[in-house]
């Protein structure tokens, strides 16, 4: 039976007691709000539908946040770029309120704010881990009467799909003879080319070609060890990657003189010195987000070089060329290169793609390419 008592000038207390349930308890600041809960929670009892809703209401948005990285995060693969996330989810307002009180017009209102700002892509992956966040309560932490606001808002519709081609450098057979003559190699030079001459990296450059040999990923590559190397063979063993299977890559003659290169290199440290210098086995020793930042930087040197050079002639600089590049585009760069030589079902078990649909998105052919199969 329901109690509504007055607690203070404004303030009211709603009281559930039901035999077989734990006792239940709420203030409100009118009459008519306590009322009307205490009259909702003994209808679910009578019912038989009543779920408790105390922990859900005890608990703020971010105190699930910080759990949720601390049990579940920590143990994703992409923990790291998700800590960022989950750090931005919880400097929003929403994350000082309790979890129960969050409704879907808050997180409507919250993914308009974010649209104004970012990309859909990105708006759309702190979406995905706070309805994460608030599935995991309601399943794992026993706050079964949680609902999920996030599932009840549109999504909004991802538009920075990159279809980014690297430019290839000009041969010295496609140009005249007085051309070759009078221009210098950089001219002739690809996007790839000059951004390695530009790189103040030792290992950027090999960490390059490597990409955009084997359609790798970064952390693929950074997590590439030499036992799992046979260069004898051509191949590349990933025993984890991104979706949690296996796979083997094929190693070009490139990627096999890229990698003989850095093996010999480390031997000859490792000789001298009389030390493990090649750090546990790993073929690069770098960071992930070491390796973004120093391509970012090569490539604004790069560009920089390249304006420089058409200042002092008579050509002027492509505005595409050297712009809007990132390390990611190689792979998808590899993709293009390697779907012309493989059929799809060979080339997702190169890429690791699952789904074919998603290997389409990393696949760009050039017009040029496709006329030039044409009868």
């Amino acid at each position: 039976m329901a109690t509504i008592r007055k607690r203070g000038q404004y303030q009211w207390e709603a009281q559930v007691r039901r035999r077989g349930y734990p006792a239940q308890s709420k203030t409100f600041n009118t009459k008519a709000e306590a009322e009307a809960w205490a009259s909702m929670i003994e209808s679910e009892m009578s019912r038989g539908v009543w779920l408790s809703r105390g922990e859900a209401e005890a608990t703020t948005f971010y105190e699930a946040l910080t759990r949720y990285e601390e049990e579940i995060s920590a143990t994703k693969k992409g923990a790291g770029p998700e800590a960022s996330v989950l750090k931005t989810l919880k400097h929003t307002d929403l994350a000082r309120r309790p979890l129960a009180s969050i409704r879907s017009a808050d997180v409507a209102r919250l993914r308009d704010e974010w649209l104004k700002m970012y990309r859909p892509a990105t708006v759309l992956r702190r979406l995905a881990v706070a309805s994460h966040v608030f599935s995991i309560a309601r399943k794992e932490w026993g706050m079964e009467s949680l609902s999920n606001p996030v599932e009840l808002v549109r999504k909004p519709q991802p538009d920075n799909a990159r279809t980014r081609r690297i430019t290839i450098g000009v041969a010295p057979t496609d140009i005249s003879a007085e051309e070759n003559a009078t221009s210098d190699r950089g001219a002739q030079d690809g996007e790839l080319e000059r951004i390695v001459s530009a790189s103040g990296s030792a290992l950027l450059p090999s960490i390059i070609w490597l990409a955009v040999e084997t359609a790798m990923r970064r952390g693929e590559i950074v997590a590439l060890r030499w036992e799992y190397v046979d260069l004898k063979r051509r191949v590349a063993h990933l025993p984890a990657t991104k979706n949690g299977s296996a796979r083997d890559v094929p190693l070009s003659s490139r990627a096999v003189s890229v990698l003989q290169t850095l093996k010999n290199a480390q031997e000859c440290v490792i000789g001298t010195e009389g030390s493990d210098a090649a750090d546990s086995g790993r073929v690069f020793r770098i960071r992930s987000d070491a390796v973004t930042r120093a391509f970012e930087r090569a490539v604004k040197r790069a560009r920089k070089l390249y304006v420089e050079e058409s200042a002092g002639s008579t050509k002027r600089p492509d505005d595409r060329f050297l712009i809007d590049l990132r390390f990611h585009d190689l792979r998808h760069e590899a993709t293009s290169r390697l779907a012309a030589i493989f059929p799809m079902h060979d080339l997702t078990k190169i890429t690791g793609h699952r789904d074919p649909r998603m290997l389409m998105r990393y696949y760009h052919p050039r017009a040029e390419d496709l006329a030039k199969r044409l009868a």
